[in-house]
């Protein structure tokens, strides 16, 4: 890949963030690479601080580093971290074990479920970024995505602004965590509003490439008709309908300057110009249940880590950001 800055947006998954973890940590080894700005919620989002704070400390090979040290951690924390490992993704006792907390999830309020409200991830992030330095020195502009819970409406909080109330923002489900306040506002997971949010990354910086690094399958083309299978589909319009109606917005803002050739304002120009490209799970993720998305066992992220590996190698033999043989995707034929 050669030389050329790069915008990533980083879409949320809980546990199947890993496969964000296994992209990063391919595109980190590309000598060239040159990162401008970062979008990200939830799972997202702590890649995204990891990144950064990585590189901040070492440049790409810290960033790797940090990256594995804190899915490492989290793995360490898991509840099935005694349950043995099997070739198969899903274990069977892991599934319901994993089913069983989602379905316990739904029946009890996190205020219930949790009256000390402890967050694991909490210490995690403590442990790991130095948010002070962060703030003066942060390698790349951030913008980590959060829904405000009075009006539904999205936050994004900046790099210059982070402390670990604002990650912890970004990945609060509001079924298993407790609302999170900042300065008299509460806030819940930012997929409600932006999974990731993208107009960020078009107003506020320059690079023409934009990669978008997704979770949730495009389509699945089994109706559901369980009530596991219809909650999970339910489920994921809720956190990844923002996003569309965002890149069909983008992609119909596109199509229109494209019929112009004359009189373009700023905005329209460099809509003509941005390249967006797509990296995104492959069939093995698309059959995995929503419970796993809770499985925080370190076989399951070293597995989906892999597949995320291998999804950011396609994308490179096939040119990358940079390489003219790559002119993005048709945002028309996908989102439009």
């Amino acid at each position: 890949m050669a030389a050329c800055g790069l915008n990533l947006a980083l879409q949320g998954g809980g546990a199947h963030g890993a496969f964000t973890w296994g992209v990063l940590d391919r595109l980190l080894q590309q000598p060239d690479l040159e990162l401008e700005a970062i979008s990200g919620t939830s799972a997202g989002a702590m890649n995204a601080v990891m990144l950064a704070q990585g590189w901040l400390e070492g440049g790409p090979q810290g960033a790797r580093d940090c990256l594995q040290r804190f899915w490492h951690a989290v793995a360490a924390q898991s509840p099935a971290r005694w349950l043995p490992d099997t070739e198969g993704m899903e274990p069977s006792l892991n599934l319901a074990l994993n089913q069983w907390l989602l379905r316990l999830s739904s029946q009890l309020s996190p205020y219930d479920l949790n009256p000390l409200d402890i967050n694991p991830l909490e210490s995690l992030l403590r442990e790991e970024v130095a948010f002070e330095r962060l703030r003066r020195e942060c390698p790349f502009k951030l913008y980590l995505a959060a829904t405000r819970v009075s009006n539904g409406k999205l936050r994004l909080f900046r790099e210059a602004e982070l402390d670990v109330k604002q990650v912890l923002a970004s990945a609060c489900l509001p079924t298993i965590h407790r609302a999170i306040e900042i300065d008299g506002d509460y806030y819940w997971d930012g997929g409600f509003a932006g999974n990731p949010a993208l107009y960020p990354l078009i107003y506020e910086s320059r690079s023409r490439d934009i990669l978008l690094v997704l979770l949730t399958p495009a389509e699945r083309p089994d109706l559901p008709t369980d009530i596991d299978s219809i909650g999970a589909r339910v489920a994921e319009f809720g956190f990844n309908s923002a996003f569309l109606r965002e890149m069909r917005a983008i992609a119909q803002a596109r199509q229109q300057s494209r019929s112009r050739f004359w009189m373009l304002g700023a905005l329209e120009r460099r809509l003509r110009r941005l390249r967006f490209h797509l990296i995104e799970p492959d069939a093995t993720m698309a059959k995995l249940s929503r419970a796993s998305r809770y499985d925080t066992r370190l076989a399951f992220l070293l597995r989906l880590k892999q597949l995320g590996q291998q999804q950011a190698q396609q994308w490179l033999e096939q040119g990358g950001a940079c390489s003219q043989r790559d002119s993005g995707v048709d945002l028309v034929a996908r989102f439009g």
